[in-house]
């Protein structure tokens, strides 16, 4: 699979947008109101008057269980997003199962999800700590603005091939309800974007 920092997916994300005719007004609100503020944001891309949300399953872990890899698989290929949507889910096998989505709402914007222990983490690669201009001017900025990106936090990985790069990660419960980890994915990969529009002047201008 070809790596591409999250610039790429923020530059499709946005061409989408504008191809169904969204227009961007800047907003600034309290990092609290973050959340609502996301709420209104989805529901106002739906043409006047149209169902916002998509029916979805509660999925509650009461029994006391917490997922699996392959059961969140199970699960997350029943969501609309997957069968109706052009997001796709795959169950990578291994030691540790884990699994690939892509969120064609973003831009084809490829996330992780794995099971560790007791908690579900979702992942995504920002962008190379090469392709920073400043490292400790943008570390800085990172560490003063985190709480603007409601979940998810965002830290320095260095991948099997020796190259240290960015990555934004949230972790939730194993035992959660599967509402709550659709809704984990989904900022996950909205503060992606966002995080990237944040940052731009912070990065070199790389292909």
């Amino acid at each position: 699979m070809e790596r591409r920092s999250s610039a790429y997916y923020q530059r499709k994300h946005r061409e989408r947008l504008r191809e169904k005719g969204l227009v961007k007004k800047e907003l600034w609100v309290l990092p609290e109101f973050s959340e609502e503020l996301m709420a209104v944001e989805r529901r106002m891309r739906q043409p006047r008057g149209a169902v916002s949300g998509r029916g979805r399953t509660e999925g509650a872990m009461s029994d006391g269980k917490v997922w699996t890899a392959a059961g969140l698989y199970d699960a997350l290929s029943q969501d609309e997003e997957f069968i109706y949507g052009d997001s796709q889910i795959e169950l990578i096998d291994g030691a540790e199962p884990s699994l690939h989505l892509v969120m064609a709402e973003y831009g084809d914007l490829p996330l992780f999800v794995a099971v560790v222990g007791e908690q579900i983490v979702v992942e995504a690669l920002l962008w190379p700590v090469a392709h920073v201009r400043d490292a400790s001017a943008f570390n800085e900025e990172v560490l003063r603005t985190h709480k603007v990106f409601p979940l998810s936090t965002i830290g320095i990985e260095t991948l099997a091939d020796g190259e240290a790069v960015y990555m934004m990660f949230g972790a939730l419960s194993a035992a959660s309800s599967l509402s709550n980890v659709l809704y984990e994915i989904e900022t996950l990969a909205d503060n992606v974007i966002k995080a990237t529009a944040a940052y731009e002047t912070q990065l070199l201008e790389v292909a």
